[in-house]
């Protein structure tokens, strides 16, 4: 599905244009096997990086995933401990993420630690007004290493894959306290009602 939907709206939004870098962390392995084919056939001068949990480094471990007859997973990998980048890394490596490493198309893996991710995805939210979730801090993480190693003016895409909403009851929000602070009570009261209707 990814090959025909996800990667084609990436290529048509680079048409003509730089892509110089694809960052993407994996769950299922569906985004990344989709899209990693896609571009490796149609961009092969973009390089391909995913991210994994530092506390999981399935894919940098080396260690194969035994696998049953039909591909699906035979036991948890031996290097998987728990990690909160929720959607990422489940406790086996995925038959579609194992596939897209087999084709060698995969430039880089990157490990990101929890409290990076973390860190990101709030700074995400605070200086750039984007609410997403644990993963796509990790991602934005890995997005900014590999800007850190870039060529000046190369163009790098980094996927951020869920919204935060539904991790509110997270360690992601729970330094935010559920009640207004008192700075955060004076500014509601600065805000000009003047679009409130009259009332009845």
């Amino acid at each position: 599905m990814h090959s025909r939907t996800t990667a084609r709206e990436i290529i048509d939004d680079f048409a003509g244009e730089r892509l110089d870098y694809w960052v993407t962390g994996f769950g299922t392995g569906g985004t990344l096997k989709g899209i990693a084919r896609v571009l490796a056939k149609e961009r092969p001068d973009t390089k391909i990086v995913v991210c994994e949990p530092d506390d999981a480094p399935m894919l940098t471990s080396g260690t194969p995933q035994q696998r049953k007859d039909d591909g699906s997973p035979a036991s948890a990998h031996a290097v998987w401990k728990p990690h909160p980048m929720q959607g990422w890394s489940p406790d086996f490596i995925p038959k579609l993420t194992g596939d897209a490493v087999e084709t060698g198309v995969i430039d880089r893996i990157l490990r990101i630690a929890n409290a990076d991710a973390m860190r990101w995805s709030r700074e995400l939210a605070q200086k750039e007004g984007i609410f997403v979730d644990i993963t796509s801090g990790a991602t934005f993480a890995g997005a900014l290493r590999v800007c850190a190693d870039a060529a000046k003016g190369s163009t790098i895409l980094c996927m951020l894959p869920d919204t935060g909403e539904r991790y509110l009851s997270t360690p992601l929000f729970a330094d935010i306290p559920t009640d207004m602070t008192e700075e955060e009570v004076q500014i509601s009261h600065s805000t000009p009602s003047s679009w409130l209707p009259p009332p009845a």
